[in-house]
């Protein structure tokens, strides 16, 4: 398309009207060129899927986040095109020496988070103390991908970063991370099914530290959901004042098949123990942790 088209279209897909447009819902958990989709696809997508603000997580500078994502400046251009309705975190990979001037430079930008943090570093080290370091001075929540020996290793060990930094808001994400509601976890089952047995370290970081918080998005946050819903139900009701709906979905078009984000956002109103914490779930958690509104 010439920039003329291109912006009138991207105009008529945000002024479009959004199904659940009476009631607000923050989608913590977006990518560009997530998987070969582009802006125009993602932008049809979050407003068909009937989410009013997104916010957009960049890959680091030399990794794609394994599905090829729009690194900063990718999403800082449609912040740009779209204020209110979509910000951006600043990200880069914890571990190399441009890891501090690159994510200050974005976030002295508007960014309003670092992450998705999804790198081969162990937690409790100083690549994530340097992350937790440049939140804290900043002001900003951190969202990590946990995944069993590939990316934030050691979930294990994530209490004793949570304890040192206090201030910082630690959001967990992926796999690792809702495996381990179960107290019964296997760490090598990435989307074990089953019965769940509360208190796994998921669970007790939840209850025991106030700036830890859950990203329900993906296929991991569905599965810990689908897999036990009498125990979702319980989980839902104890930590709602900690869980934020994120979709951090691939798909091309809203309400197909594949579409995690509209199967999320159905589980959550199915599951959430009331209309209060549904909203708390879907919007107003996000609003207040991100000073969105």
């Amino acid at each position: 398309m010439d920039t003329y088209s291109r912006r009138t279209f991207l105009a008529t897909l945000t002024a479009a009207p959004l199904s659940a447009a009476a009631e607000p819902v923050i989608d913590i958990h977006q990518h560009t060129h997530y998987s070969g989709r582009s802006d125009e696809e993602l932008i049809r997508h979050q407003a068909d899927m009937g989410v009013t603000t997104t916010i957009l997580l960049p890959a680091g500078s030399r990794y794609g986040l394994a599905a090829e994502c729009g690194g900063n400046d990718t999403v800082v251009a449609i912040a740009r095109q779209f204020p209110k309705r979509y910000f951006f975190f600043a990200n880069e990979l914890p571990d190399i020496p441009e890891a501090r001037p690159v994510i200050e430079k974005y976030l002295k930008m508007g960014g309003i988070g670092i992450g998705e943090q999804k790198f081969p570093v162990d937690v409790d080290s100083p690549a994530i103390d340097l992350i937790a370091k440049i939140a804290e001075e900043y002001r900003v929540p951190v969202l990590m991908h946990f995944e069993y020996k590939k990316y934030n290793l050691g979930i294990e060990n994530l209490h004793k970063v949570v304890a040192r930094y206090p201030k910082v808001n630690f959001i967990g994400h992926a796999q690792t991370w809702w495996a381990n509601i179960d107290k019964n976890c296997v760490q090598e089952k990435l989307y074990p099914p089953g019965p769940v047995t509360p208190g796994g370290i998921t669970d007790r970081l939840l209850s025991d530290y106030p700036n830890v918080w859950g990203d329900m998005s993906a296929g991991s946050g569905l599965n810990s959901m689908t897999r036990d819903e009498d125990h979702a139900r319980d989980f839902l009701k104890r930590h709602q004042n900690r869980l934020l709906f994120g979709s951090d979905c691939s798909d091309r078009k809203a309400g197909s098949e594949n579409c995690l984000g509209v199967k999320i956002l159905a589980s959550i109103r199915k599951l959430a123990p009331d209309k209060a914490a549904e909203r708390k779930i879907l919007y107003e958690n996000s609003s207040k942790l991100f000073k969105i509104t």
